[in-house]
């Protein structure tokens, strides 16, 4: 019997799974995957997402075991050591060839392709496929053949292919037989990234029946009023399903067929919450398109190269106060104090806050985006780097410069009872929500023990419009 190496990354799980799917077809498979702490600390990932993997490998592996697949982990430190480790798996376990799915950042595309040549040089096969997108990244283009800058355009290409197939998920292999390869048990922890509490936990359950119980649940009881529901942070209105699709726990296909069955078998029209959610689903494939069309967005430069140069202001103390949620602007500050609690943020406070450090404070997108990905449980390279471009107004259909969210009033229509802001914030719970949503005297500030505002919301953003139109 041959066996194959099927290298599992952002795609734990065994259903709908393209690689492993197929290295079921082409004999035994082992499964593998690299514990590479080195470059999980250069990327600025967060310890909760480190600590989400592992719980996962832990129920993958036990799904992996009930169909025979051997799971091996391999620790190196650096994805530089990736082609030789992963070499001499195959060769312990006498491998014929290897299949994974590709993923998308440079370094990622860098490491993968390094992997594929070191194979191939052995004089193994090695296949890669296309599963972290609905579409392969490049394929969607305008008429003149580049990569479309505006997501509406975008959108409606992907509408056109969806009319013409909808992207299929696979099942599960079926159980095979038993292979004399050892099975190996994940690490509880990783140095560096141990800081995880059990809330946390808690809250993101690890596994493929987590997320596909989350997806039920949201399908059946709220993705019909998604729409109406989808920005106010004081509701469960949202999927929460970002930690499993960043991750691979669910894919992309699978939520995109839930919410068309739900849907009566549309995508573009009928339910207004289906469809606002596909949508989303879409945004998503769109930041993974741009990182293949316009790799200079994963050098760390800004889409738009007139802003690559931009004088933001170096301000520690202000920059502080908004990582830790002590900005004295309320809704912000409960924003991040729920990320710091929980390794999540509501998207549209994802907005807020992001727009609030870069034009009201002014301080650089890339000083927000690596806070970011060190402590959500979803990081994801592409979507997180086209929110905070999209914010700060230097990236791919970003808003306009002088377009500057009021956090006052976004706070006020979007958590009219300040039930959000009570929760995260007590220092402002025994308010009324009129007073929550108003500035407050210096006087009542002190007296309960809340900051005053870092910055006039007014004056900082005629300074950041002014800012901006000067380049």
């Amino acid at each position: 019997m041959s066996v194959n190496l099927c290298w599992l990354r952002n795609d734990l799980r065994i259903h709908d799974n393209t690689a492993l799917w197929h290295a079921s077809q082409n004999g035994a498979v082992v499964a593998v995957y690299l514990i590479t702490p080195g470059t999980w600390a250069e990327h600025d990932e967060a310890a909760v997402k480190v600590d989400f993997w592992l719980r996962n490998l832990v129920e993958l592996g036990r799904a992996l075991e009930a169909l025979n697949i051997p799971l091996k982990l391999v620790e190196v430190d650096h994805w530089r050591d990736a082609p030789q480790a992963l070499l001499n798996v195959a060769r312990d376990v006498d491998a014929t060839g290897m299949f994974f799915n590709d993923e998308y950042g440079i370094h990622e595309q860098r490491r993968d392709q390094a992997v594929a040549e070191e194979f191939r040089s052995a004089g193994l096969a090695c296949q890669r496929f296309v599963d972290n997108t609905l579409f392969e990244p490049g394929t969607l283009l305008t008429q003149s053949g580049s990569m479309y800058k505006v997501y509406s355009q975008f959108r409606k290409q992907a509408y056109a292919n969806l009319h013409r197939a909808l992207p299929q998920c696979l099942p599960a292999p079926s159980r095979q037989g038993t292979l004399a390869v050892t099975r190996d048990t994940p690490p509880e922890k990783v140095a560096g990234f141990e800081q995880v509490t059990a809330t946390i936990q808690q809250i993101w359950p690890a596994g493929e029946r987590a997320a596909s119980d989350r997806l039920d649940l949201f399908v059946a009881d709220i993705l019909e009023d998604y729409q109406d529901t989808r920005d106010r942070p004081d509701l469960d209105g949202t999927s929460r399903l970002s930690p499993y699709l960043a991750s691979g726990i669910i894919s992309v296909r699978q939520c995109l067929h839930a919410a068309i069955g739900a849907n009566r078998g549309e995508f573009d029209s009928g339910n207004t919450g289906a469809v606002g959610w596909i949508n989303e689903l879409l945004w998503r494939e769109f930041y993974r398109h741009i990182l293949v069309c316009y790799p200079h967005v994963s050098r760390g430069k800004a889409f738009r190269s007139e802003y690559q140069d931009f004088r933001w202001r170096t301000e520690p103390d202000a920059l502080r106060a908004w990582q830790t949620g002590n900005t004295g602007i309320p809704i912000v500050d409960a924003a991040m104090r729920q990320m710091l609690a929980t390794g999540w943020m509501h998207n549209r406070l994802r907005m807020i806050t992001a727009m609030f450090l870069t034009k009201n404070l002014l301080i650089n997108w890339q000083d927000g985006e690596r806070w970011f990905m060190r402590h959500l449980i979803d990081g994801d390279f592409a979507s997180n780097n086209g929110g905070w471009q999209w914010s700060a107004s230097t990236g791919t259909d970003s808003a306009p410069y002088f377009r500057v969210f009021n956090p006052m009033s976004q706070a006020e229509k979007f958590d009219p009872d300040a039930g959000f802001i009570r929760e995260w914030v007590p220092e402002l719970r025994s308010l009324s929500p009129r007073e929550i949503h108003r500035p407050l005297s210096s006087s009542q500030l002190a007296e309960l023990g809340y900051p005053e505002p870092i910055v006039d919301l007014k004056a900082s953003r005629q300074r950041a419009i002014e800012a901006f139109r000067g380049g």
